[in-house]
């Protein structure tokens, strides 16, 4: 089921990609398997997709034991506490939700420990909900620019949740994050690549992509209802 899954959602991906004008290849699929066994993370990286989104680093911490020795990575797409960058900077191959210079400079010494890089987003909160993590759009380019100097953070972009809205409210939102994304490569195209937005889950990622977005986190129509009792 998971395999079919995969299959439908890519499709319905290019297919966004196609309406906004867009090469399917510019767009990847980050599969979110919160909450879900191992054996499902199994089955998606045997269809093609090894790197799986988590928004828990316990969870990342018991599936990676549990995954021992397969070609399954981890993406950490939730909030990370400080005292938890140990963990990522030995397991995590990707962190979407740098909000805080006291975290960055954490992840990057323990990255130099570990004598790892990792790449790094920048989460934006577009919709300014006081309720969700991510620096508030006019604070994003003034924390990027005091990123310089850790060197074990790969930073290529940016990350957001949209609001939970009207069409044209998502959109803005979506809008708001790759104009900045624009401008951080206007002035930092020497230092970093800015090719990454990770934009749109599974309600509204024809949005994004039609916004710019060049991920898209999908969790449910992959694995299906989950169980957060887990």
């Amino acid at each position: 089921m998971i395999t079919e899954n995969l299959a439908r959602v890519r499709a319905q991906v290019d297919q966004a990609c196609a309406d906004a004008g867009r090469d399917p290849s510019e767009v990847r699929l980050l599969p979110v398997s919160k909450t879900h066994p191992v054996d499902a993370l199994r089955e998606c990286q045997r269809a093609g997709y090894s790197l799986m989104g988590e928004n828990k680093v316990q969870e990342i911490q018991a599936k990676s034991a549990a995954l021992a020795g397969s070609d399954v990575r981890f993406a950490l797409i939730g909030h990370l506490q400080t005292n938890k960058a140990k963990v990522v900077a030995e397991l995590v191959d990707e962190f979407q939700c740098l909000d805080s210079l006291r975290l960055a400079a954490e992840l990057d010494k323990r990255l130099a420990t570990a004598g790892r890089t990792l790449q790094v987003l920048v989460q934006v909160n577009s919709s300014d909900e006081p309720q969700k993590s991510g620096l508030p759009v006019d604070e994003v380019e003034a924390f990027v620019d005091q990123l310089g100097g850790f060197s074990h953070l790969d930073v290529r972009g940016l990350m957001t949740v949209a609001v939970n809205g009207k069409p044209d409210e998502v959109a803005a939102c979506f809008e708001r994050v790759r104009l900045v994304r624009d401008r951080l490569r206007d002035v930092h195209a020497l230092d970093r690549e800015w090719d990454e937005l990770s934009m749109g889950m599974s309600g509204d990622f024809p949005i994004a992509i039609a916004e710019g977005s060049t991920c898209v986190r999908i969790g449910t129509a992959i694995f299906g209802a989950r169980d957060y009792s887990v």
